[in-house]
């Protein structure tokens, strides 16, 4: 019998807790379906994306409101209330010859309306009538640049918010969670779904505990974008992670962080940090285990790009100096580095300084990022008689290199589509017209090429990637690029900046850029040994391509 006693205590127990789990969830689920009926009627309903209304305003009245409902016909006839009451929507006569268009859809979701077991019927059909008459104006909210990506506008700019009620903490949250959910084009590819980091980060905005924690999880909600043109920028957080850096960064080679490069040559040899030094602990941590830790704030499309984003995680902070487990070569030594303000340091050094070369195999080499717009004819010109060309992407260089492009082809070469939010139906995205290259054709070029790629090559160096590499003998050699491709939407929270990719890139054949990087034909990485040596490898197997 009392074998039987403790099996119904624990089941009654069970249930209890069952029970409260349900009804602690019930307001998430609550904010969560105000979330996006807010960010909906924002975006769908005429009177409120003409701007009739206050609708940050709205939103921090009907919070409350929301949360105190115990089921769905409460919440339901909320919302239909709130509906009424902003007015009448009228039969849109333009709205129904979506059939005719070609949509890019993989980021268009509006199931949720029809959630049955949120929603009564009656709230579910409001719901589809507004979509199908939806807003066709210019939107109050957002507009399009020149390139076709968003450009948010007419939010209301507030003060000192550095820890904002809970109200307005949740607003944030909800004001960048449409902006993602209605116009970033690459947000079916986030690794996690966009609709459960919603759930996650409400209880977290809830109940941030001051401004730090609250500007973090800022930080952490844009890192799940998985896009390395996804930013945050924030003064709590710079002074959380420490605002002096050694004069070194690292990369993960061979699964070891390693010493690639230097901020300042003259302070790396005052502490003797090399080129290839692997960095075993930092402050006695393991720093593989750090990076692990601190993962959630770092941004990056693809491991390969988060693997250079470390360095201000690992190394940065408040004091003059951090201690340091360094293996090098068979030496294994625990050592003070000195940290310093980012003013002491000089921009990164460049793997080649030169603009172009041309070696004794009559090989040319141009490096893009030593380029002006106006050096491409006169070198191309020197270069043309050459048996191989090697053009470096390892970069960001400041123009689209057209001009050189244009010489590596003999006919018209498509080497892009691109995808654009369609703001009379916010979620769909439009085919904009196949990006073509035209030649030059008394000025091609005819000897083989080489574009040199890896993790620096990001955004606009992805994309003139793409178009050299629809020239006619032309290889690509590298490693994974930064996946970030299309032009960058300046996006907020409240007060708070941000940015996004805002276009979706594409080859024309319609494989994506975007998170996987651009395609590379001979995929090479820097080793340790390689690295401690000095050598170029990459630049080494191009020459040693191109000269057989």
């Amino acid at each position: 019998m009392n074998k039987i006693k403790w099996v119904l205590v624990f089941c009654i127990c069970s249930f209890l807790g069952f029970s409260q789990n349900n009804s602690d969830n019930k307001p998430i689920e609550n904010l969560s379906s105000l979330a996006k009926v807010w960010g909906f009627l924002k975006y769908y309903h005429p009177n409120v994306a003409k701007g009739d209304f206050n609708w940050d305003e709205q939103l921090i009245q009907m919070i409350p409101k929301v949360e105190k409902a115990k089921n769905k016909e409460e919440l339901s006839a909320i919302y239909l209330e709130w509906i009424t009451n902003l007015g009448l929507v009228k039969e849109c006569k333009s709205c129904s010859g979506i059939s005719k268009k070609e949509y890019f859809d993989k980021n268009f979701d509006l199931s949720w309306i029809n959630n049955s077991a949120a929603f009564t019927t009656e709230l579910s059909h409001k719901l589809k009538f507004i979509e199908a008459n939806r807003f066709q104006g210019e939107n109050y909210y957002v507009t399009k640049t020149s390139g076709g990506n968003i450009k948010v506008r007419n939010e209301i700019i507030y003060g000192d918010f550095e820890y904002p009620d809970q109200n307005h903490r949740l607003l944030s949250l909800f004001r960048y969670w449409n902006t993602i959910e209605y116009f970033f084009p690459y947000k079916y590819l986030t690794d996690q779904n966009w609709d459960s980091v919603l759930i996650e980060m409400i209880s977290k905005y809830r109940y941030a505990n001051d401004a730090l924690e609250y500007q973090l999880l800022m930080q952490e909600t844009v890192v799940k974008l998985d896009d390395t043109h996804a930013s945050f920028f924030s003064d709590k957080n710079f002074d959380f992670f420490g605002r002096k850096y050694i004069p070194a960064f690292i990369n993960v080679i061979e699964n070891k962080a390693v010493v690639v490069g230097f901020y300042n040559d003259s302070l790396a040899k005052l502490n003797d940090i090399k080129k290839g030094d692997i960095i075993e602990e930092v402050n006695g941590k393991n720093a593989l285990e750090i990076m692990l830790e601190r993962k959630k704030f770092v941004n990056g499309s693809n491991n390969n790009t988060k693997a250079k984003n470390y360095d201000y995680l690992m190394f940065n902070g408040s004091t003059d100096s951090v201690k340091v487990k360094i293996r090098r070569d068979n030496l294994v030594f625990v050592k003070n580095i000195k940290r310093y303000s980012g003013i002491d340091f000089q921009p990164k050094i460049l793997i080649n300084k030169e603009k172009f070369n041309i070696d004794e195999n009559n090989i040319g080499y141009i490096n893009l990022d030593n380029l002006e717009m106006k050096d491409q004819d006169i070198i191309m010109q020197k270069v043309n008689k050459t048996k191989g060309l090697i053009i470096d992407l390892r970069n960001y260089p400041d123009f689209k290199a057209y001009l050189i492009a244009r010489r590596l082809i003999k006919e018209d070469k498509e080497y892009a589509r691109l995808i654009e939010p369609d703001l009379t139906y916010p979620g769909r995205f439009n085919f904009k017209k196949t990006k073509i290259l035209d030649p030059i054709k008394k000025e091609y070029y005819a000897g083989k090429v080489v574009v040199l790629v890896n993790e620096q090559t990001q955004s606009m160096a992805e994309y003139s990637t793409m178009f050299l590499q629809a020239g006619d003998n032309v290889v690509t050699i590298g490693s994974q690029t930064a996946g970030a491709d299309g032009d960058i939407s300046r996006i907020e929270f409240l007060t708070f900046k941000s940015a996004i990719s805002g276009l979706g890139v594409f080859y024309p054949d319609g494989t994506p850029t975007q998170r996987v990087g651009v395609k590379v034909d001979i995929l090479v990485r820097p080793t340790i040994k390689g690295i401690q040596e000095g050598r170029d490898e990459v630049l080494e197997k191009a020459k040693e391509y191109l000269a057989k």
